[in-house]
C-alpha cells in the first residue's frame, strides 16, 4: 500500500503562482511514475502533468510553458510549480503514483488539494 498526501493548495489572484506538493510512502519511489490531475465541477479527471522514475515529463497542452513538475527521490516528494494561474486552472488537484509490481500496475490516489484562481 502507498500513502499519496497533496498539500499547498489555496486561493491565488489570476496572474499569480501557486506550488503544491505530494508526498508518496515506499522506497521504490524512485522508479514511480508520479503525475498531477485536476477536476473541476461538471467535469472529468484530467492529466495536468506527469513525471517518471528517469525525470521526462510529459505537460497538457493547457498549462505548457507556465506549469513545471519536479521531483525529489530523496524526500519521496513530486512538486507542481503553477505560475501565470488562470480563472480556469480552478479544480481540485489530485496526486498520482504509478509504478509496476510484478506483472501489474499498480495505481494510489492522494485526497485532492483545492486550487482556486480568483480576483
Amino acid at each position: 500500500q502507498v500513502q499519496v498526501v497533496e498539500s499547498g493548495g489555496g486561493l491565488v489572484q489570476p496572474g499569480g503562482s501557486l506550488r503544491l506538493s505530494c508526498a508518496a510512502s515506499g522506497t521504490a519511489f524512485r522508479f514511480f511514475t508520479m503525475g498531477w490531475y485536476r477536476q473541476a465541477p461538471g467535469n472529468q479527471r484530467e492529466l495536468v502533468a506527469t513525471i517518471a522514475g528517469d525525470a521526462s515529463t510529459n505537460y497538457a497542452d493547457s498549462v505548457k510553458g507556465r506549469f513545471t513538475i519536479s521531483r525529489d527521490n530523496a524526500k519521496n516528494t513530486v512538486y507542481l510549480q503553477m505560475d501565470s494561474l488562470k480563472p480556469e486552472d480552478t479544480a481540485v488537484y489530485y496526486c498520482n503514483a504509478n509504478f509496476l509490481s510484478g506483472a501489474r500496475r499498480l495505481s494510489y490516489w492522494g485526497q485532492g488539494t483545492q486550487v482556486t484562481v480568483s480576483s
